[in-house]
């Protein structure tokens, strides 16, 4: 498979260019719309800030997706239709949201419609091969479903601290990128180099403090597009490996989630009601201003993603690399938690 490294960095400028030029422009749209959030018990902001900056991210990354289908002519047209009919909706909600607040239930709904539009499109985690391949066919649609929905709330969930999901997305983005070229996928590191760009365009007003967050508009499109493009690009190409290594590219937002989740129903509570424990909120609360916690979480996703990288090379140094980055990541989660008490 050959790569058109020019056409991958015009990807990428085209999205950080765009999402760069339109981000102030959406701090007028979230005002004029009310999608603005104001200070509660949960936030980090002392002000009410427009939080509808997401659309600029989504302009960057559908602007650079239409050059990469102009000149890729091996780009899959029913996944490719599949997989922008699910970003539409996911889209949509989020603006919606963003403007009136949805339910939990309302926003699950509209997560799991996006699923099924991509998984009828032919987008599928498929790992298990002959002579099991048969037998384990089926659980293809369900898996899809859960990992798609599961990635979408995920990046969500972390989206609490200024720049927080912008970076961890960009960093998670380029390693998906990386992965998918080594994997040979051309469609999946299209989308994740215009992902990077969009997500970096972003950054610059989204630092803290903030001039424009993305909310929920920016939020669950970044999971969706990671998401998918994790299918396309790294189950499709390590096979079983590839469970692994799509954990510890996007492994910030996973583990946050799924320690949400068991926090959440250990303490009895349902597990779509929002609290403080979160991993940048602790991090806040024992004492980091914002910009440290972040460039903590920064460094947590970045041992993570060289993690799976590594482990993709499948060589026995790269093994050696990625057990020391993991120790190393360990280590450091060690030092904070001893902090956070």
């Amino acid at each position: 498979m050959e790569h058109d490294w020019l056409l991958y960095l015009a990807i990428f400028a085209c999205a950080f260019g765009v999402s760069l030029l339109v981000t102030p422009y959406t701090k007028q749209w979230s005002q004029k719309l009310g999608a603005v959030d104001y200070p509660r018990y949960r936030g980090m902001h002392t002000e009410p800030i427009p939080r509808m900056g997401g659309l600029a991210i989504v302009m960057g990354f559908l602007v650079a997706l239409g050059i990469a289908a102009l000149f890729m002519t091996d780009m899959r047209t029913g996944q490719l239709l599949g997989f922008i009919g699910g970003l539409v909706i996911i889209v949509i909600a989020g603006m919606l949201d963003d403007i009136f607040t949805l339910s939990p239930k309302a926003k699950a709904a509209v997560q799991i419609i996006a699923a099924i539009l991509a998984v009828s499109s032919g987008i599928r985690i498929t790992f298990v091969h002959y002579p099991f391949e048969a037998v384990f066919d089926w659980l293809s649609y369900p898996i899809t479903l859960v990992w798609i929905v599961g990635i979408t709330n995920a990046v969500n969930i972390i989206d609490g601290l200024d720049g927080l999901a912008a970076g961890v997305s960009a960093i998670a983005a380029v390693c998906l990128f990386i992965l998918c070229f080594l994997s040979g996928s051309v469609t999946a590191v299209a989308l994740s180099a215009a992902l990077a760009g969009s997500c970096l365009g972003f950054i610059p007003r989204n630092l803290n403090p903030a001039e424009v967050i993305m909310g929920d508009t920016g939020a669950q499109f970044l999971g969706y597009v990671l998401a998918v493009s994790s299918i396309l690009g790294v189950f499709k190409g390590y096979a079983i490996l590839s469970v692994f290594i799509a954990c510890f590219a996007l492994a910030l937002p996973i583990f946050d989630t799924a320690f949400a989740m068991v926090r959440r129903m250990a303490n009895k509570k349902s597990i779509s009601e929002a609290d403080r424990g979160h991993l940048h909120h602790r991090l806040v609360d024992a004492g980091y201003s914002q910009r440290q916690a972040v460039a903590i979480l920064y460094a947590i996703s970045a041992i993570s993603a060289i993690i799976s990288i590594v482990i993709a090379m499948r060589d026995a140094r790269a093994i050696l690399v990625a057990a020391i980055c993991l120790l190393i990541m360990f280590l450091m989660m060690y030092v904070y938690r001893k902090r956070l008490r």
